[in-house]
């Protein structure tokens, strides 16, 4: 099983997977390459200290356990256009989209740093992630 399969599995509550949770996925993985309007993780995590939530982001990229996040927490990170978008895109409601992202984020970021550390430089691009995905 892939790193890609693992994280749904994970994320997703045990291959329970669909179009839906694929599209997610691929939203996520959008918002964390440095190549997106989000700034990608370094942005996300930028974002996140300018919230008063950098210590949330962190502990998903740390080794330890990841703290929670709620919809309103994401939207405060995110933005309001950036989850308008995705809930477009995913054809929900805003509030859905906030809390679908709110549970997924925080594992994606946590399997993407495997080693409790971001890397130099972020993530890379949409490639370099999806690459990282492949390769497990």
């Amino acid at each position: 099983m892939g790193l890609l399969d693992s994280v749904l599995g994970a994320v997703m509550g045990g291959g329970q997977g669909g179009g839906g949770n694929a599209d997610l996925l691929n939203a996520v993985v959008g918002m964390l390459g440095q190549d997106s309007a989000a700034g990608g993780l370094g942005g996300i995590l930028q974002k996140a200290q300018q919230a008063g939530l950098g210590d949330v982001v962190s502990s998903w990229i740390g080794s330890g356990q990841n703290m929670p996040i709620d919809a309103a927490q994401i939207g405060s990170i995110l933005g309001s256009p950036a989850v308008a978008q995705i809930a477009e895109q995913l054809g929900l409601s805003h509030g859905d989209a906030s809390g679908q992202l709110a549970q997924m984020l925080p594992q994606m970021v946590d399997k993407l740093t495997p080693h409790g550390q971001m890397p130099e430089g972020g993530l890379g691009s949409m490639a370099d992630i999806l690459g990282a995905f492949n390769k497990g």
